[in-house]
């Protein structure tokens, strides 16, 4: 008995000392994580390209590497950098010009509440909006330097990722305490999450922004393109959706042209905001649903965690939860289940054999 326990007591001691040095590290590494979590998305994404370069094409593995970060920054990093400084130059300009601004909104606002006679905001609160506005923008722009680093950061990852990469998963594989055919789950499900949130989520933002666009150009909206930046981050935000960028639009254009402005407000309302659950509907079928109370909490989370970026990686991290706490349920109250099972069954066995035997 002291020998299991001195055994027990060890096991202990040694998990103890493997969480609080993980605990150190990633808290001295919290500002690389997002660059991680886009390493492993990215992973996820090429793996299979990596193994058909290498396994099929007999790629040398560093030229192999090299053609998939390549392809996933032309694909995917450099049109959303092309968005993303398009709305920063519109950004500066707000923060530069925001005098002019404000007396542009209050004339707007004056004009919508002569014509529909209903108070919408006081100048006073108006000017605390500016103000807070005013406030946070610069930190936002500020970003872009840890945006830079978290992608150098990333494909830094990225490469050893892929150059490792069947080494890397048969250590995972060994390694991870659970049951092989859960270790086989995590791995499916995992991916299955990736690609919905990682894909599925900025894709249908993009499609509905390209609705939304084609209505901006109908009705002589200034700046589409800029409004179809808006209308595509505002599209990946839940509840309020691309309602947060196509009504203030509206609004405008109607103290300029009343037609053009309901126009457009009413094409929002029925063509911008039906085509969210066609583009949805048509995506999950090939990608995967994410649930939307997922994607609600995942944003809330991942927002005030890492940003931006955490319109992606909040919902992932949110899905692996749920999927962490399934595999944990099946790994082990699953077992005492069956052992309990077994031992009704064994004491029912022997409770009939006794019967037979006094018969």
């Amino acid at each position: 008995m002291s020998t299991i326990d001195n055994e027990r007591l060890k096991q202990v001691a040694f998990l103890v000392i493997i969480v609080l040095l993980g605990a150190l590290l990633f808290s001295e590494l919290y500002t690389f994580f997002p660059g991680f979590l886009g390493a492993v998305t990215f992973y996820i994404l090429g793996r299979n390209y990596m193994f058909r370069l290498v396994e099929e094409r007999k790629w040398p593995k560093p030229l192999a590497a090299a053609m998939i970060m390549v392809l996933s920054f032309l694909i995917i990093l450099l049109p959303v950098g092309t968005l993303i400084n398009m709305m920063t130059a519109k950004i500066k300009y707000a923060v530069t010009h925001s005098t002019e601004l404000l007396a542009n909104a209050q004339s707007v606002i004056s004009k919508l509440e002569q014509s529909s006679g209903i108070k919408i905001i006081s100048p006073e609160r108006l000017q605390k909006g500016q103000e807070y506005l005013t406030s946070i923008l610069p930190g936002f722009l500020g970003t872009a330097f840890n945006t830079l680093t978290i992608i150098a950061i990333l494909y830094f990852i990225l490469y050893f990722m892929l150059i490792n990469a069947r080494k890397m998963e048969e250590s995972l594989y060994e390694y991870i305490p659970l049951k092989d055919e859960n270790v086989i789950k995590l791995g499916k499900e995992v991916r299955n999450m990736v690609i919905s949130n990682a894909v599925g989520i900025p894709l249908i933002a993009i499609m509905q922004g390209a609705v939304a666009l084609a209505g901006y150009y109908i009705f002589g909206v200034p700046s589409p393109w800029f409004w179809f930046v808006i209308t595509c981050f505002m599209a990946m935000v839940p509840v309020v959706g691309a309602a947060a960028a196509f009504i203030p639009i509206s609004l405008y254009m109607f103290t300029e042209d009343t037609w053009r402005g309901v126009g457009l407000l009413i094409y929002g309302l029925v063509v911008i905001g039906s085509s969210d659950n066609v583009f949805r509907l048509m995506v999950n079928k090939k990608i995967g649903d994410v649930h939307p109370m997922i994607t609600i909490f995942g944003v809330l989370v991942g927002v005030s965690l890492f940003g931006f970026i955490g319109l992606i990686f909040g919902p992932l991290l949110i899905s692996l939860f749920i999927l962490l706490l399934e595999i944990y349920s099946n790994e082990y109250f699953t077992k005492k289940r069956e052992v309990k099972i077994v031992k009704t069954s064994n004491d029912k066995r022997k409770m009939v054999e006794t019967k037979k035997k006094e018969d």
